[in-house]
């Protein structure tokens, strides 16, 4: 594909992503390119070519594999404005867990006031989250947002007599907690999946006793949004009565009809 290209170019958006090593989400075939000029005329088109007319500035590119690509910061404002939402927020979580700089981002994101897709990039930008560990947690955290859920913590912390356990996302201040068990969670590692299937009982029987609610979601729960959706309510509700029955009192956000989009 490279060598076709005569015109100045870089690989970009879900394209960059992918040569990035970003995580991704039902991606179509198309290799994305944005080129810094007008490419020449008379050639035939390709069905599976996205060419993006665009400055390619020195903070805007770089190299991947000898192939020239869209910077990590570049790439994720160019698929904010581009994808749809889920994937272009997968693809920001994970670029922001391979450095890209937030505040690059963020006065690139600002560069592009008015243009095509901004606002919903600006939705992407706000709910993008460097410490998800897998795109299955990026996605669970989409749904609970977009279901109209406060927007789960990441990665929380709870101490215990043994340590510390963590919990991938949720709410703390009224014990809710989701765990994303992807593929390969039991038996990787030559381990035992058996042990790890136990090992995870006795772990949320030690979240229980500290008044933990914990809802567990697989990839196959993504197929179903609205039964997924019916569980975190339905663990929200047992998060917010025993909260009400040991403080006396619950966090106003969760209140019928508060605002939820803190």
């Amino acid at each position: 594909m490279a060598e076709r290209l005569a015109t100045d170019f870089a690989f970009s958006h879900s394209s960059a992503a992918l040569l990035h090593g970003c995580w991704t989400w039902r991606l179509g075939p198309a290799v994305h390119v944005t080129q810094s000029g007008v490419p020449k005329a008379g050639r035939r088109a390709d069905p599976l070519l996205r060419r993006h007319c665009s400055a390619l500035p020195p903070d805007s590119r770089t190299t991947v594999a000898g192939l020239p690509v869209t910077s990590l910061e570049r790439t994720v404002v160019d698929s904010a404005c581009e994808l749809d939402e889920e994937q272009a927020i997968v693809i920001a979580d994970s670029a922001l867990r391979l450095g890209a700089d937030p505040d690059l981002i963020v006065s690139m994101t600002d560069a592009r006031a008015g243009y095509r897709g901004i606002r919903r990039a600006r939705r992407v930008l706000a709910l993008a989250d460097g410490d998800s560990e897998s795109p299955g947690e990026t996605l669970t955290r989409c749904t609970v947002v977009q279901a109209g859920l406060p927007t789960p913590r990441v990665q929380i912390d709870i101490h215990t007599g043994r340590g510390t356990l963590w919990v991938d996302l949720g709410w703390d201040d009224i014990k809710v907690g989701i765990e994303f068990d992807g593929v390969g969670k039991y038996g990787a590692d030559g381990r035992d999946a058996r042990a790890d299937i136990l090992a995870e009982k006795k772990r949320d029987g030690v979240l229980d006793g500290l008044g933990w609610t914990i809802v567990h979601v697989v990839w196959a729960d993504l197929a179903d949004r609205d039964a997924l959706v019916a569980r975190v309510r339905g663990a929200i509700g047992l998060g917010t009565r025993r909260t009400l029955l040991t403080q006396g009192s619950v966090p106003a956000r969760w209140l019928p009809g508060a605002s939820r989009v803190a």
